[in-house]
């Protein structure tokens, strides 16, 4: 049974950073990447970042390339989302979830961590 466990969630002024963990525990051969999501209130779930533990292969949402950067230590099954320069906009829960290939689609996200709080003031 894969576990994800997100931290690192908090209330920053806008410009501000935070850097979000995910431990990972249980992780079968199925595992192949792992995806940061965030869903604000009212919207559905998005994408903003994922990695292949190989860390081979990284892909960002638009809106938040050259400020978000995602990585990962396969040996220690953590990974890591640092946010700089945040802006309101960025207010959302953020998860963490695994997958058994590259996909940017949550729909084929199979284990998702309970979620962390990200709030940006102005």
């Amino acid at each position: 049974q894969v576990q994800l466990v997100e931290s690192g969630g908090g209330l920053v002024q806008a410009g501000g950073s935070l850097r979000l963990s995910c431990a990972a525990s249980g992780r079968t051969f199925r595992s192949y990447a792992m995806g940061w999501f965030r869903q604000a209130p009212g919207k559905e779930r998005a994408f903003v970042a994922r990695i292949t533990w190989s860390g081979g292969i990284i892909q960002y949402a638009d809106s938040v390339k050259g400020r978000f950067t995602i990585s990962g230590d396969n040996a220690k099954n953590t990974m890591w989302l640092q946010m700089n320069n945040l802006k309101p906009e960025d207010t959302a829960v953020y998860y963490c979830a695994e997958a058994a290939s590259a996909t940017i689609r949550p729909e084929e996200y199979e284990h998702w961590g309970q979620g962390t709080q990200v709030t940006v003031s102005s």
